[in-house]
């Protein structure tokens, strides 16, 4: 997942460097492109630590009643979903993530607030995760 979060940052700021090093150039000259450069960098290095910084928060945990999803580099998030609550469970894969082997297990509830989302897992493990959720959310909600 580290390696997801960079190569993205990386695809998404390719146009934006090109753009703003141009801009730079033919506003300020080579001085401005070095400044232009410089500031790059600091993003890059920022944006690799964030990568692993963002991997080393997320996680879940299943209990017996629900399932807890934590995440969150500057805003720590926990969220407790009922597996009563469960209306279904999506796995979702992007190009670069089926190119990578990994998916993301989207849980969604009647309440937008509580949807939560476990990214970077490995696609098989993702699809298990998927079946055992649904599993678990339709024992659960035949009570209600």
């Amino acid at each position: 997942m580290p390696w997801h979060w960079r190569l993205s940052a990386v695809l998404r700021g390719i146009p934006i460097a090109v753009v703003g090093g141009w801009w730079a150039y033919q506003g300020g000259g080579a001085v401005a492109l070095g400044v232009w450069g410089a500031a790059l960098l600091v993003c890059c290095v920022l944006i690799w630590g964030f990568g692993e910084l963002a991997y080393r928060s997320a996680g879940y945990l299943e209990r017996d009643d629900d399932l807890m999803v934590t995440g969150g580099v500057f805003v720590r998030r926990l969220v407790v979903v009922p597996y009563g609550r469960m209306q279904f469970v999506d796995v979702t894969a992007g190009l670069l993530e089926r190119w990578m082997g990994i998916a993301t297990v989207r849980l969604h509830t009647a309440a937008a607030a509580t949807d939560a989302r476990i990214p970077g897992l490995p696609a098989a493990e993702a699809a298990r995760l998927r079946d055992r959720l649904a599993h678990k959310s339709e024992a659960r909600s035949m009570g209600l």
